[in-house]
């Protein structure tokens, strides 16, 4: 039994925020060069050299290969979705989202009904992948209303995910009984001397519980766990370094799970603006490229935070999904004036508008992975709140 009692955290206390971010910034190009001549399996330091400063040099090399791997691995594919944002009432402090507990903003939380007029919008759009969002709210949006939550939509989507609170083993067991596919969850940050400035007050100011939910995860059994950083909040070089070495545990130790990796950037958002560390768009788009050549098989999802020439340009470059007509307000696809909203969204094209997009590039867009034989359709009429 670890010292903690949680096993990743015993294994990243190895390693100081300090001691990475100098291994990091004193990459040199001739380090660059060897990685990018290994022809084995790269491992998590080749991983820094990728994201370092010294590598910037050589992103349009990093961007070939990177494609490359992509089409080999994936094909020449994006797959689409959406998130539906079931409530926006959090019980948490952040100090840098619009849900948090301080900002003074209208609340809501979508009834049974409003779920499926949601639906109802997401499936006329030809959505077939939904990611269900909430605030961190255990009374009001906890395990029993996303129960309910995923057995009206079960029937109208091809996969379920949710981005909710951390919650326990058995929660999670009873979710994926009842259709839950994947489970993405944030550390925000992993520099734990300052995760504490960020989240001061609720249940998401403890480090080491939320560090320990992919493990919790794992041993539930979910199909799929989304991992990522959010970037601004700290040194996104560092803070991607810690998300590899995560990622690369849990690849080992809960190997038939698949594994995907977000790039939340900081948004302007209800009730402020925050960003401590930016990043610049060709930063981004070396991390992406720099994430493929480290772990060929993951998932890579760039979502609508980012704006449509940026995204335009990374799809055939390591992105394998993305969010397309999205809203982050409770309501927002069935009742726009609402505005209620998480963050803002850069790419405002329709769904139909990125894939077309997609097909310009000689990408197929993807709305579902294997065909089905019911109507979700006639699901949708036929499901009572």
């Amino acid at each position: 039994m670890p010292v903690s009692g949680y096993v990743f955290l015993d294994q990243i206390a190895k390693y100081s925020w300090e001691g990475v971010a100098e291994t990091i910034y004193h990459a040199t190009e001739s380090q660059v060069r060897a990685v990018l001549a290994k022809r084995t399996v790269l491992n998590i330091q080749d991983f820094a050299i990728l994201i370092s400063p010294a590598a910037a040099s050589f992103l349009e090399q990093m961007a070939q290969r990177s494609a490359t791997v992509t089409r080999r691995r994936f094909g020449n594919t994006v797959q689409l979705f959406a998130p539906l944002y079931l409530s926006n009432e959090c019980q948490n402090i952040c100090t840098y989202c619009g849900f948090s507990l301080t900002n003074k903003m209208p609340r809501k939380t979508l009834s049974d009904s409003q779920i499926l007029e949601e639906a109802e919008v997401l499936r006329g759009r030809g959505i077939e992948h939904v990611l269900l969002v909430t605030g961190e709210a255990q009374k009001t949006v906890g395990t029993d209303y996303l129960l309910r939550a995923i057995k009206l939509l079960q029937p109208l989507f091809v996969n379920i995910s949710i981005e909710v609170q951390p919650l326990e083993e058995e929660e999670y067991r009873a979710l994926i009984r009842e259709g839950l596919y994947a489970v993405l969850v944030y550390q925000e940050t992993y520099n734990k001397d300052r995760y504490h400035l960020y989240h001061p007050k609720g249940r998401k100011s403890n480090f080491d519980y939320r560090l320990d939910t992919p493990d919790r995860l794992g041993r539930a059994g979910v199909h799929k766990i989304g991992l990522g950083a959010l970037l601004g909040l700290e040194d996104w070089r560092v803070d991607s370094f810690f998300t590899g070495l995560h990622l690369d545990y849990l690849q080992k130790k809960y190997w038939q799970t698949k594994y995907s990796v977000s790039f939340p950037r900081m948004r302007p958002f209800e009730g402020g603006e925050f960003e401590i560390f930016p990043m610049t768009e060709k930063e981004l788009l070396q991390l992406i490229c720099a994430w493929r050549l480290f772990k060929e098989d993951v998932e890579i999802s760039v979502s609508t935070r980012e704006r449509a020439f940026f995204r335009d340009h990374v799809a055939g470059l390591g992105v394998t999904s993305m969010s397309a007509g999205s809203s982050t307000e409770p309501g927002g696809y069935s009742h726009p004036e609402e505005a209620l909203e998480q963050f803002s969204i850069d790419d405002n094209r329709s769904v139909q508008e990125v894939a077309a997009m997609l097909r310009s590039r000689k990408i197929d867009p993807v709305y579902k992975d294997w065909f089905e034989q019911r109507n979700p359709t006639d699901a949708l009429h036929n499901c009572k709140p």
